[in-house]
């Protein structure tokens, strides 16, 4: 049996076969999601080589955009990306313009 190794030291976030941290969480959900879906499909019905297309093409686009987000986001881009909904467009200040350019005198 193989092994695979999925740390590559202490103090170091999560990684295999080049996936870090939450994309591995993300394609290891969404692999669930899709074979819970084919089994839905399977127990529904559905033609059994429809079923295998769906899961096939779905399957490699999930596997595709997951280590495409890895590799052009990084290890923290998404939680980046995700904060930069919270920070302001822009400081709104109501001073006086004579105010913020006056120095303050020593006294």
């Amino acid at each position: 049996m193989s092994e695979y190794q999925i740390n590559k030291g202490i103090g170091r976030s999560v990684e295999y076969k080049g996936l870090k941290a939450q994309y591995l969480f993300i394609f290891v959900g969404g692999l669930l999601a899709l074979f819970m879906v084919f089994v839905i499909m399977y127990v529904a019905g559905i033609s059994q080589w429809v079923c295998i297309g769906f899961g096939a093409t779905s399957a490699s686009a999930l596997v595709w955009l997951t280590f495409r987000l890895n590799a052009k986001y990084g290890q923290y881009g998404l939680m980046k990306l995700a904060a930069v909904r919270y920070h302001p467009r822009y400081i709104i200040n109501r001073l006086r313009l004579t105010r913020l350019i006056k120095h303050k005198q020593n006294k």
